[in-house]
Order: C-alpha cells, then sequence, then structure tokens
C-alpha cells in the first residue's frame, strides 16, 4: 500500500419522495434537519449575545461574559486535541501565555496601536505554531502520554524563563500596559470577543466536520487501524497540536488585552486545569460542550466568591466549587453537551421506533 488510502464514502442520493431508512429498517433522521436547527438554535443565542450591550450597561456582566468568551476559546482549543484527536495535554497553558507575553511585551514596547496589536496577535499565533511543531513531532511518535509529559516540561521551562527574564517580563510581578483607544471600552471589548468565539467556534466545527477531521476521530478511536488503512497518522496530529496551539494563543492575547496586565499565571498548571475541567464539564469531543463548561465555571467562580460578604466560609469557594463539580459529573457523566445528545438521540429514537409502528400499522 503506497501512500494515503483514499477512501470514498458514499453518500445517499436526496429522495424527495422517499424517506431514508437506516440499518435497522427505521425511517433515518435527517442529517440536513438536525444542522438546521442547530445553526437556527446557534444563531438566536449569538443574536441574543450581541443584543446584551443594548439591553443592559452592567460592566461586571460584561467582564463576566467576555471572560467566558475567551477561555471558552481556550477551552474548544483543548477540545480538539482531548476530544477530537484523543491527546492529553498538561502543559496546554504555554501556547496560552506566548500569546498572552507577545502582546503584552509589544503593547508594552512598541505603542498601543491597532496595527501593533494585530502583529502581536499574528506574532504570538506563529510562536504557537513552531512550539507546538517541534513539541509534536518530538513526543507524538511515542504513546500519547509522553506528549503529556512533555509538555508539562515546556510549560514548565516557560514559566521558569518569564520569572526570570525580568528585563524583558518583569518577573513573577508581571507589568501592566495600555491598549488601543477604541478597546478601553468594555463594550467594544466584549463585541471583539464574542465575534471572535463565534467564528473560531464555526472554523473548529468545520475543521473537525471534515474529512481531515473524521480521521483525527478515527485516531483518538483506534490509531493503529487508521495507520493501518495508510494514514500518517503523525502528520495528522501534529496539525492537530498546531492548530489547537494557535488557537489557545489567540485566547491568550484576548485575556490579557481585558486585564491590560500579563505576568507568569499564564503559564500555570492552573490555566491548564481550568481548560481540561471545562471541557469535562461541558462533554468531551463536542466544541459547543467547552463553551458550556467555561460559563459553568466563571460563572459558579463569579457567584461563589460574591458570596463571601454573606459568610466568611464562602471565601474558601474552592471547596464548593470541588462539591458542585462533583454533581455535575454525576448528573451529566458525559458533560452537559454529551449527556443532552445522548438524551436527544434517544429521544429521537423513540419518535422513530413510533412513526415507524404507525407506518408499519
Amino acid at each position: 500500500m503506497s501512500g494515503n488510502t483514499e477512501m470514498k464514502e458514499s453518500v445517499p442520493t436526496a429522495v424527495p419522495s422517499k424517506r431514508l431508512r437506516n440499518g435497522l429498517g427505521l425511517v433515518a433522521p435527517s442529517y440536513a434537519t438536525s444542522s438546521r436547527w442547530f445553526i437556527g438554535i446557534s444563531f438566536v443565542i449569538i443574536a441574543a449575545l450581541f443584543a446584551v450591550p443594548f439591553l443592559s450597561d452592567s460592566r461586571s456582566l460584561f467582564i463576566l461574559l467576555t471572560q467566558i468568551f475567551i477561555l471558552g476559546i481556550f477551552a474548544m482549543s483543548y477540545d480538539l486535541l482531548l476530544g477530537f484527536t484523543g491527546i492529553v495535554s498538561f502543559g496546554h497553558a504555554m501556547f496560552f501565555g506566548l500569546g498572552g507575553y507577545a502582546t503584552g511585551i509589544f503593547m508594552n514596547r512598541f505603542g498601543a496601536t491597532l496595527p501593533m496589536l494585530l502583529l502581536s496577535v499574528l506574532v504570538g499565533m506563529v510562536l504557537a505554531a513552531l512550539l507546538s511543531y517541534i513539541v509534536g513531532m518530538l513526543s507524538l511518535r511515542l504513546k500519547n502520554h509522553f506528549y503529556a509529559m512533555l509538555t508539562l516540561a515546556f510549560a514548565g521551562l516557560l514559566l521558569v524563563a518569564a520569572e526570570k527574564w525580568r528585563s524583558l517580563t518583569k518577573g513573577s510581578d508581571g507589568f501592566t500596559f495600555s491598549i488601543p483607544e477604541p478597546l478601553k471600552n468594555r463594550v467594544t471589548l466584549y463585541l471583539i470577543s464574542l465575534a471572535a468565539m463565534v467564528l473560531i467556534f464555526f472554523l473548529l466545527r468545520r475543521f473537525t466536520g471534515s474529512p481531515f477531521g473524521r480521521v483525527l476521530q478515527a485516531i483518538r478511536e483506534n490509531e493503529q487501524r487508521a495507520e493501518s488503512l495508510g494514514y500518517r497518522v503523525v502528520h495528522y496530529k501534529v496539525i492537530a497540536t498546531v492548530m489547537a496551539g494557535i488557537v489557545a494563543s489567540v485566547s491568550g492575547s484576548l485575556y490579557v488585552l481585558t486585564l491590560r496586565f500579563v505576568n507568569t499565571t499564564v503559564f500555570s498548571m492552573d490555566m491548564t486545569l481550568n481548560a481540561l475541567l471545562m471541557t469535562i464539564i461541558g462533554g468531551v469531543g463536542t466544541l459547543f460542550g467547552a463553551l458550556i463548561g467555561a460559563a459553568v465555571i466563571e460563572w459558579a467562580h463569579h457567584f461563589l466568591t460574591g458570596l463571601a460578604s454573606i459568610h466568611p466560609i464562602f471565601e474558601r469557594w474552592i471547596i464548593f466549587f470541588g462539591l458542585l463539580y462533583i454533581v455535575v459529573v454525576l448528573v451529566f457523566p458525559s458533560g452537559i453537551a454529551g449527556t443532552g445528545q445522548k438524551w436527544l438521540l434517544s429521544w429521537r429514537l423513540r419518535r422513530l421506533k413510533a412513526d415507524n409502528g404507525e407506518e408499519t400499522s
């Protein structure tokens, strides 16, 4: 077998007068109908989010939603690795941090202008792509846990470098910086973060739904079988890690813009654990679940810390967050979005059986 084996999928021709049946003899649900429903619901949610600035002027609400959008992008980049390729990363924050420091340093050293901001985001994306390519080529030829350990080592290395290179990064104290004048308006930054999240979500959805994305999912399910079919597994996995690194870098750039501050916490293990928790709570391998997980975690953090003024016990909000996480995992074992998909599939299957029962009778 030479090169990649081309696997041709037979696409059934749409017949208006007949409904397709699946292997069980039941009338199969229309994929086009499901896709239209998804696009319709997504459009309603996006329109509602874009309308928020016209319905409310709450500064705290803008800050909370902006954080959800940005960390949702970060969680989607992690889901691309864990959910669609089956790669576990313990140092995914290094790509997030590269984007954050690239933007912070450019704004601090070269002036807070829009062209310089765009250049800083581009530089962060290029650095993240190069680093993810190097780490991927070094480790992904072996088992996935080697990639997890190597990313952890590289993240630790970058953390130490950021702490010691004080002339550039100001060490663990970090530094503040100015941002372009148009972005000083919270509403503008809110809309930019929302637009970035929507654009990246649909790009990643298209990417994972493409033939390339189907190969990634085949690798996740059975790497040996995918390789036996002629696919160069390492190349597919490296491209996925590069894509995830670029997306994480964009989220890091947006994150420091909202704070106008950057320090070494952007390289910390906590950032990677946040992305992991968001992915698991929302639903691994769903993309949309990563956004739900980001919303749940950020809202829970905001709500629980706000209760500290009521009783001192809520200052230990992380304990209550742990309890919340346990409850969510027990109620939604496949994540919120994943479990919802299973419930929807079960309901549709019952409907199909009922429809077919009526047709046969």
